[in-house]
């Protein structure tokens, strides 16, 4: 067995020295050593191209990625249902805050136990008289829910008649549509409680706010003529467009009725409505101010006017106008 083995080992010992020397051969030959640098540098500008390419599409998705983030923060900002609730709440019990808190302090004052010693001192005719003066000059200060006192009568009978069938050709400044029971109560509800002044419940849309408005203008124009004129706040062009349409719809008013020399004037910043304000009353004119319910904030200095109307908007209404607009 052992003899009969040796030709094949023989044999493999042949193949293993071809198989070194054919390595050798190649190595020596034909085989660099190294990558030649012209092959591989069509290869690395592909690849670097590549990577450039992909890090231009990061940075956009990383930019696109920012502004979204940002659109959303100023979204959470503006439409925070507490705040935008909160303000609502604040204009229309601005009034009854106020009521309020003079009621307290008169409780207060009963309340106070003042133990000043009692002078006996003979009474002077003067002293009568001028009792009597500060008695009457007392009671001339009416209070603001009767400023519109003694024309309730009038007023009434005017709301009365734009409840009823409306009078398409009517003259220009008369109401032309009719009222339902809803903006008869607001407009009520402004005369002899506010006084004239104070913020009202939107009626849920700018057209009826805008009927309920020209409502009032066309009874002041009765009451005071062309003593007045009429001031619309609202933010935005489009809603000062909707505002000058319902107006000129209502009151068959042309756009000639619309600027700073005619009956209404329509203003973006409440400034320059104050302004012009302070500008009527120096010439003893009377300033009606209607701010739109879009409007979150009501100015201080706006609170100074004897006749302003804000419509104050629930959440829900201010969430559909951001929507819209």
């Amino acid at each position: 067995m052992p003899e009969a083995e040796l030709p094949f080992e023989e044999e493999r010992k042949e193949q293993e020295s071809s198989k070194k020397s054919l390595a050798i051969k190649v190595n020596d030959e034909s085989t660099p050593s190294t990558i030649d640098p012209k092959v591989l540098s069509p290869i690395l500008e592909l690849a670097l191209k590549e990577l450039h390419g992909n890090r231009e599409k990061i940075i956009k998705e990383i930019e696109v990625l920012e502004k979204r983030k940002s659109q959303l923060e100023q979204e959470i900002q503006t439409s925070f249902a507490g705040q935008s609730d909160a303000i609502a709440r604040r204009v229309k019990g601005f009034q009854d805050y106020l009521n309020s808190a003079l009621q307290n302090l008169a409780h207060s004052a009963e309340k106070l136990e003042l133990g000043v010693q009692q002078v006996l001192v003979q009474p002077s005719p003067l002293d009568s008289i001028s009792t009597t003066t500060q008695t009457e000059e007392s009671e001339l200060i009416p209070a603001v829910s009767d400023t519109f006192k003694p024309d309730e009568t009038l007023i009434r009978d005017f709301l009365l008649k734009f409840s009823g069938q409306p009078d398409f050709y009517a003259e220009p400044w008369k109401l032309r549509r009719s009222i339902e029971k809803k903006e008869q109560q607001l407009l009520e509800d402004w005369f002899f409680s506010q006084g004239g002044r104070g913020a009202q419940p939107s009626l849920g849309s700018r057209p009826k706010n805008i009927l309920a408005a020209s409502a009032l203008i066309s009874i002041l124009g009765e009451l005071y003529g062309d003593r007045f004129q009429t001031l619309v706040l609202a933010g935005q062009p489009e809603r000062l467009g909707e505002w000058r349409r319902g107006l000129q719809d209502s009151l068959g008013l042309t756009r000639e009725d619309f600027g700073p020399n005619s009956g209404i004037v329509l203003f973006e910043r409440a400034d320059g409505l104050i302004e012009r304000a302070d500008r009527l009353e120096e010439r003893g004119e009377v300033p009606l101010i209607i701010i739109d319910a879009a409007e979150r904030i009501i100015e201080i200095p706006v609170l100074q006017f004897p006749l302003w109307l804000a419509f104050a908007a629930e959440p829900e209404e201010l969430y559909e106008e951001e929507e819209f607009y």
